[in-house]
């Protein structure tokens, strides 16, 4: 079930790119995040593959969805109202999916939250800042709609690399899946800090 106003995968392809390619993971007992969950496409697979899966979303209109369509398909999937890891903790994961907004416009809705991440891309600058003690596999899917590059800096920034796992050009638009990992120079400069004390 999606409400209108909620993010549908009809409108991109990179659910379902994204979905093929964690389906070849073993995800049978693992703990699943999807952050901004949207339908609840990316949820309801890996649920369906085994994982505990918790779906998390700030439009609480997907979430209504969710559970509703949860239990048509008998499907476990917990549903939390969130702001990316607002009121979940990152630590309880295994792994974490990302199909985040990525188009830089202040959102004037929560339906537009789906497409754009804020004028200086702070949905990546929040998203970056929250994850440093993660140690779940965190893969994020992007288009080259984006401004990768931008987004590039600020994972680094904050000390992380985008290392790319996977990509696939659908029609004319190229998609590419990220593992998002700490840098080599933030587990140094860790390393250096802890040996200090």
């Amino acid at each position: 079930m999606i409400y209108p106003g909620v993010f549908h995968p009809r409108f991109t392809f990179s659910t379902k790119f994204f979905v093929d390619h964690f389906l070849n993971l073993n995800l049978e007992d693992k703990r699943v995040l999807e952050l901004g969950c949207g339908s609840g496409l990316i949820s309801f697979h890996a649920a369906a593959k085994g994982a505990t899966v918790t779906a998390t979303d700030i439009n609480p209109q997907a979430l209504h969805g969710i559970e509703e369509s949860a239990l048509i398909n008998r499907l476990a999937v917990e549903v939390l109202h969130s702001d990316l890891f607002e009121n979940v903790r990152p630590e309880d994961f295994d792994y974490i999916f990302i199909n985040p907004p990525y188009y830089p416009k202040k959102p004037d809705s929560l339906e537009e939250e789906a497409w754009y991440c804020g004028q200086d891309f702070e949905y990546f600058r929040k998203l970056f800042s929250q994850i440093e003690h993660v140690a779940a596999t965190i893969l994020m899917i992007l288009s080259e709609d984006c401004q990768i590059e931008k987004i590039r800096s600020i994972s680094s920034g904050a000390g992380f690399d985008l290392v790319k796992v996977d990509e696939k050009r659908i029609f004319t638009e190229l998609n590419w899946i990220f593992k998002i990992t700490r840098n080599s120079s933030a587990k140094e400069d860790k390393l250096s800090s802890a040996n200090t004390h």
